[in-house]
Parts: structure tokens; C-alpha cells; sequence
């Protein structure tokens, strides 16, 4: 599969009361064609402000501070802002986390994704409504020319949601970056969103970033898994490894929170906890920043441990695993 991001030392900040917060810290990702890379952590550990960086999108005062996002062999952080629209939405779209924040209200469904044809493939206003009708169709909207003219409130999360795909597979992208696409839907409509995902990446080819804190859209979606913790990539491999054989005691701690039903059939119900809460990235502890949180804890954790090969796919940040 050939190569289509690769992210070598990435590392955006967000100034904040005289302090420093990196909430991406010298990150390094690659996506390949046809792949689904799942990028996984609690909140505040860095996820969507990744996808933001990739987009270009970080609003000041956070800023992108060093590193290369090579997209495709050119470096979107080189290049002039009207190149990058050229980029976003058109070869790389995002699907947002609210659709309801994303969409304009006071727009109707198929102007807003009309609106994608008309900027980027220069059709007019008439073939690119008629463009936009046929993508609510492809992506399953029940009444595809009725809900076109529909405004954003008048639809369920679910439609909504629909509604965001469509506009990001418009143009047929070959990167799109999904931060929480299943959110607040409910398990039915869960599955057909995914069950559209997986269809894209098999029919286009299209490289998926997963943005999500569920670890089962995680393990039924992704062929790579990368977790992140306070801005940092603390352990990345292919998800069959990642599942079957977690090393960071973060990436170990979030699979045991996971409710599991024999568990529960043996009434042993309780969830395994991570004690403690994500530090503040203004104030990080010395060395490794899961530290005060972590049951394997030695002397040695006051020491910054480095990315490094555990196996021949399995990369981990962790003095405990050297």
C-alpha cells in the first residue's frame, strides 16, 4: 500500500497563563492507502488536536511549532494558505465531532453540500445540487431530495452525521480524518456509519484516521492502533498485536476498563480503574507523564523513556519494556 501521511516530529502548542501546554509533543504517524489507523486516548491527551494540525486548522494562539506532515510527498506546513484550501476538503476531509457545530443552521442540507462541488470541482449551481442529492443518496439518506432541503436541526444525529460524510467523501478524498464519528448515536446507527467507513476504505481506497476513546469501534475498525497520552504516542502497532498483547501499562489499563460480559456473568462486575486523572500539560511530571498514574512505576520514570521497537511492528514508550 503506498505511503499517504507521514508525520516526523510533530509538536503544536497552546500558550496559556505564562506556561507552555504541547498538546501534540514530537508525534510521528504514517497512514498508508486503504488503512484504517485508530488514534486512541482519554480526553485532552492530544487526538483531535492531531487531526487540527493535519488540517491546519489550530486557532490561535495554538500553533504548530516543528515538524513535517508530509502529505503525499508535500509538506503541509510549507505550504501557502491557498493551497492548503485547494487541499482541505477536496484531497484530505475531516469528519467532525458535533455535526450540529459544524453544519451552518441557517443553510439547507444540500446547499452545504452543494457548496463543496461548486469550490472545488467548479460545477455550477444546478449540477452540484444535483451532485449533492446523489451523495446523500450513496451514503444511505432515506429520501435523499426531500431531505436536501432540509435544515441541519430538522435531521437526527444519525442524518446529520450522514450529512458530514457526504460532504467529506464528496470529492473523493484520499485521506480522511474521522474524530469521533459515532458519538451520542445510538448502537444501530453506530453500525451503519462504520459499516460505511469500512466500505469506502475498501471500494476507494481512502486512508482513515480514527479519531475515538472506544476501544470497540476500535478493534472492529482499524488495521493499526496508536495510543496517546498527554500529547505523546506512548505505544503504536497493528491492532491484532495491540489487543492481543498491550505493553504500556496506560494501553493495559485502558483495555481492562473495557466491560467485559463473562466478567459480569461471574458477578465480578466492578471496572478496573486508572487511578488519578490526566496531568495538566502546562505542568507535566519529569520523565514519563504516566508516571504518577502507573501501577509499574521505578526510580527509572524520572528519566524521559523514548518510542522505541519492542517487536518487529510493536513500538512502545516505556522504560518498563526496553
Amino acid at each position: 500500500m503506498a505511503e499517504l501521511l507521514k508525520i516526523r516530529d510533530l509538536r503544536t502548542i497552546f500558550p496559556s497563563d505564562g506556561a507552555i501546554a504541547a498538546a501534540v509533543n514530537h508525534v510521528d504517524l504514517r497512514v498508508r492507502a486503504g488503512e484504517t489507523v485508530g488514534l486512541v486516548g482519554e480526553s485532552g491527551c492530544g487526538k483531535s488536536v492531531t487531526a487540527f494540525s493535519i488540517m491546519r486548522l489550530v486557532q490561535p494562539p495554538g500553533r504548530t511549532v516543528s515538524g513535517e506532515i508530509l502529505f503525499q510527498g508535500e509538506d503541509l506546513l510549507k505550504l501557502s494558505e491557498a493551497r492548503m484550501r485547494a487541499i482541505r476538503g477536496n484531497r484530505i476531509s475531516m469528519i467532525f465531532q458535533e455535526p450540529m457545530t459544524s453544519l451552518n443552521p441557517v443553510f439547507r442540507i444540500g446547499e452545504q453540500i452543494a457548496e463543496v462541488f461548486r469550490v472545488h470541482r467548479k460545477m455550477n449551481r444546478s449540477e452540484a445540487r444535483r451532485a449533492a442529492t446523489e451523495m446523500l443518496q450513496k451514503v444511505g439518506m432515506p429520501s435523499p431530495e426531500r431531505r436536501a432541503r432540509d435544515y441541519p436541526h430538522q435531521m437526527s444525529g444519525g442524518m446529520r452525521q450522514r450529512v458530514m460524510i457526504a460532504m467529506a467523501l464528496a470529492c473523493d478524498p484520499a485521506l480522511m480524518l474521522a474524530d469521533e464519528p459515532t458519538t451520542a448515536l445510538d448502537v444501530t446507527i453506530q453500525a451503519q456509519i462504520l459499516e460505511l467507513m469500512n466500505e469506502i476504505k475498501t471500494t476507494k481506497g481512502t486512508g482513515i484516521v480514527l479519531i475515538t476513546h472506544d476501544l470497540g469501534v476500535v478493534a472492529e475498525m482499524a488495521d493499526r492502533v496508536a495510543v496517546m497520552y498527554t500529547g505523546h504516542i506512548v505505544e503504536e502497532a497493528p491492532a491484532s498485536s495491540l489487543f492481543a498483547s498491550p505493553q504500556h501499562p496506560y494501553t493495559i489499563g485502558l483495555l481492562r476498563s473495557i466491560p467485559r460480559i463473562d466478567r459480569i456473568a461471574r458477578r465480578k462486575a466492578r471496572l478496573h480503574v486508572i487511578t488519578g486523572m490526566v496531568p495538566d500539560l502546562r505542568h507535566l511530571p519529569e520523565g514519563c507523564t504516566f508516571q504518577d498514574r502507573c501501577p509499574e512505576v521505578q526510580a527509572i520514570c524520572k528519566q524521559p523513556p523514548q518510542l522505541e521497537l519492542k517487536s518487529s511492528s510493536h513500538l512502545v514508550r516505556c522504560w518498563m519494556r526496553k
